[in-house]
């Protein structure tokens, strides 16, 4: 939608309806006295007469330097008489990165029906203690910017309309390129000569609203300057929208669309299918991959989708709709269908605020290179979705979802996501992008060959948040990341080792035969782990005694040889009242609620009926990590760690196997808001419980996730979950581990030898010898996949995976070096 800026919609006359003539002649006071006002309405505290319930509650660091209102001038705005209107605050941070926060007005004043802000993370994520705000910020005022710009083609643009509607500012660090760069020897980032210097020069357009960021550089005379394109553009294409909380009771004052009879034959036939999926047959549990179990002991079938002819027929009125309703006689028309509720399958999603996504556009002009936007199975380098050149039909999709044999050069979404994109240029040096939004989101990358490349961001809800990073070279950029969300911790030196793991080692005697088979060989290993089958019938903190009669000697006997052993814990409580951890987690309110937010929710997974806990509320965390403790988690040692699984979250019986969307947290938020935020919190509660087991003593927790988020670096490995033993996952492995370096996920690798199927010698001793150059090195497998320990193909191919092994173990120096780096400077270890 189009957006206009009401920088002080206060005043009776706003600057836009300052007559050219005026502007001509007291253009600049104007300007700077309108400007000064904005800045002191900004500094996140409200005026005097204003209520105190105004501030945004959610939003942690550095106070906003600029504010103003976005008007929705749109004729098609859903609101009318202004009530569209949105809250734009810019942060400025002192090395360089600025913060764009766009939010719905609210409470005082408005019109609008909701009292509060829409809830963010920022508490949950970002690492504010090391966010601070720029110090140093000019105002460049109108009758500088032409002698401050040279051959910049948008602000020539502006110059020339007399609007003078724009504000900018330039603030930061005078840097060098090469600051904190090693000079001695081989130098990544000696290509960014170009790059410019340290200090930014922002700008911000009115009408319509867009934002542009340049670097400066110094002329011959010492003063600063920009030209050519920026490195970084926000809503060049007018792409934005931003989908304000509606209330169901209050009708749209628009024209709407009927429901057609096609759209009611297709939606009643879908029911019908769903229903009658399992016959009459009784389900008395669900798969990982969301298939029923049936009481008889038969499993349902995979089925493709079939398009039938009302469904065909209702596709192709749905498109005729969308064509014919933009417009009839002139007037436009609203699609209320899926307003309020939407069905998936046999699953129906409750939308009590109606569609509430935000977007906009975000453009690299100089640059035909972006990385990030992790997990999928692809290239480093991200490829068109849209345009001539589009490599795939579908946008990347970043939403946390346990897949069941994921499909490769995909932009499906998998088991986590970092939504950062990396740019790097020879001309506009590296930059990035950090869409701040936790929800469903979908990206769209079109490469404009010399014209640089633009990215669509779309998520299902949230606020418009988003960092710029503005480089100028990787180790400056990472730096500016590590301090919006937080270092990566330095894993344990064990940890860095080889990890020996199948789904599962079936007792202790198993555990002990695999460990000396290691011993006798002299093959390297650190780790030795145990899949959900250790535990009394999935009853994570608990040990199946007949399996693990002893399990305190276990891991003192693998300890007296240095070795450490992990059990996996997952988020999912298995509802049995006998259970001291779902009796006391019921007891306390501990667990996520249905759509209510009245009943704990009941989902299914590996115990069956479980319960699932949220992890979203700090008190939760902290009785989830006191679980941990010794005398609490019966069995366990110092020489145990954790191993979090399913925690995207996976729901066998769910959408997409994962929990619906219109679940309640215990503060009444629904789950589409903080979706990809589960597996995070899950795994720092768990390392924090890790850690306080040890209280007072030096001793890093390690924990391994396969769920993530931006910020994920801080609480321990990641990998990339249920691979297949193929060629073509071996190939894909280098490039997934790549994305998430550049997502700062440094502590990341792949299962050696593949989770699914039977790789044959050689493949298995290729993928030994990958993975020990890849940053964490574990062998795994799934139950129904033959032994595959080293020595299971002959000698002649173990001898070459030791010997891969052994190498892995002489660069441990090298390899703690690296993280130790990258748990200062914020740089990847994998590059």
């Amino acid at each position: 939608a189009d957006a206009d800026a009401d920088a002080d919609s206060t005043e009776d006359q706003t600057y836009a309806d300052v007559t050219a003539e005026e502007k001509k002649t007291d253009a600049d006071a104007s300007y700077m006295s309108k400007i000064k006002r904005m800045l002191s309405r900004g500094g996140g505290e409200n005026d005097e007469d204003e209520d105190e319930a105004l501030l945004d509650p959610y939003i942690r660091g550095p106070p906003p330097f600029f504010t103003a209102t976005l008007l929705n001038q749109s004729p098609h705005a859903p609101l009318p008489d202004g009530q569209d209107s949105l809250h734009l605050a810019l942060h400025l941070h002192e090395d360089g990165v600025a913060r764009v926060r766009i939010t719905e007005q609210y409470g005082k004043d408005t019109d609008t029906p909701f009292s509060s802000a829409r809830w963010t993370s920022d508490e949950l994520i970002l690492n504010f203690e090391e966010m601070a705000g720029a110090t140093n910020v000019k105002i460049v005022e109108h009758e500088d910017v032409e002698k401050f710009a040279m051959n910049v083609p948008i602000i020539k643009e502006l110059q020339g309309n007399d609007n003078f509607d724009y504000v900018a500012f330039q603030y930061g660090v005078d840097v060098d390129v090469d600051v904190g760069v090693d000079k001695s020897g081989e130098n990544e980032n000696n290509d960014n000569s170009n790059a410019n210097d340290g200090n930014v020069f922002l700008m911000i357009q009115f009408r319509p609203f867009s934002l542009h960021m340049w670097r400066t550089k110094k002329t011959k005379d010492e003063n600063d300057m920009i030209e050519g394109e920026p490195i970084v553009s926000v809503n060049s294409d007018q792409l934005m929208h931003f989908e304000i909380r509606r209330s169901k009771d209050v009708d749209i004052d628009r024209p709407v669309v009927e429901t057609d009879t096609a759209n009611e034959i297709a939606d009643a036939d879908a029911d019908s299918v769903h229903a009658d999926r399992h016959g009459d047959k009784e389900i008395v549990g669900y798969w990982e991959d969301g298939l029923a179990i049936y009481a008889d002991g038969t499993r349902e079938e995979k089925r493709e989708e079939i398009i039938d002819e009302h469904e065909a027929a209702a596709a192709e009125q749905r498109k005729l709709m969308e064509v014919e309703s933009d417009t009839d006689n002139g007037e436009f028309k609203w699609d209320t269908e899926g307003m309020w509720e939407e069905k998936f399958k046999e699953h129906s999603d409750s939308k009590p605020y109606g569609p509430m996504s935000v977007g906009a556009d975000i453009s690299f002009p100089s640059s035909s290179h972006i990385f990030g936007l992790p997990e999928h199975a692809s290239s480093a380098q991200l490829k068109d979705t849209t345009g001539a050149n589009a490599h795939y039909r579908e946008p990347y999709r970043l939403y946390n979802l346990d897949v069941f044999e994921y499909e490769l050069d995909e932009t499906m979404a998998l088991y986590g996501e970092v939504p950062l994109i990396v740019s790097q240029s020879e001309t506009s040096g590296t930059v990035g992008v950090f869409w701040f939004n936790p929800s469903e989101t979908f990206v769209d990358v079109e490469s404009k060959g010399t014209a640089g490349t633009n990215t669509h961001w779309i998520s299902e809800s949230g606020v418009f948040d988003l960092f710029l990073l503005p480089g100028p070279n990787p180790r400056s950029l990472y730096e500016q990341y590590a301090r919006l969300t937080g270092r990566l911790s330095l894993p344990p030196m064990f940890s860095l080792g080889y990890h020996q793991c199948r789904w599962n080692y079936r007792d202790e005697d198993d555990v002990y035969q695999v460990h000396e088979k290691f011993e006798e060989l002299d093959y390297p290993y650190d780790v030795l782990w145990l899949d959900i089958e250790h535990t009394d019938g999935k009853r994570y903190f608990t040990w199946d005694q007949h399996l693990f009669p002893d399990p305190m000697t276990m891991q003192k006997k693998l300890s007296d040889q240095g070795r450490k052993m992990v059990t996996i814990v997952d988020p999912h409580i298995k509802r049995d009242a006998n259970y001291y951890i779902h009796k006391e987690a019921t007891a306390k309110g501990l667990y996520i609620k249905d759509k209510t937010g009245e009943k704990d929710y009941d989902g299914w997974c590996w115990p069956g009926s479980s319960s699932y806990l949220d992890f979203t509320s700090a008190h939760v965390r902290d009785w989830w990590a006191e679980q941990f403790a010794y005398n609490r988690y019966i069995g366990s040692t110092s020489s145990l760690y954790t191993w979090n699984d399913m925690n995207e979250p996976s729901v066998f019986n769910g959408p997409e196997v994962s929990m619906q969307k219109d679940l309640r947290n215990l503060n009444g938020v629904e789950h589409r808001e903080w979706h990809n935020l589960y597996g995070i919190l899950f795994q720092k509660a768990t390392a924090e419980g890790l850690v306080k087991r040890n209280e007072g003593e030096n001793i890093r927790p390690f924990v391994l996730s396969r769920s993530f988020f931006a910020g994920s670096q801080r609480y321990g490995a990641i990998w990339t979950g249920d691979n297949e033993s193929s060629w073509g996952h071996l190939e894909v492995a280098a490039p997934m581990l790549l994305s998430l370096n550049i997502g700062a996920l440094s502590f990341v690798g792949a299962d050696v030898g593949g989770f699914f199927g039977n790789p044959d010698a050689e493949l298995m001793t290729r993928w030994m010898q990958a993975g020990a150059y890849q940053p964490f090195f574990r062998g795994h497998a799934h139950h129904d996949a033959k032994r595959r320990e080293p020595w299971m193909f002959g000698d002649e191919w173990m001898v070459k995976m030791r010997r891969a092994a052994m190498a892995r173990y002489a660069l441990l120096p090298y390899w703690y070096t690296l993280f130790q780096e990258a748990s200062v400077s914020g740089m990847p270890v994998m590059r």
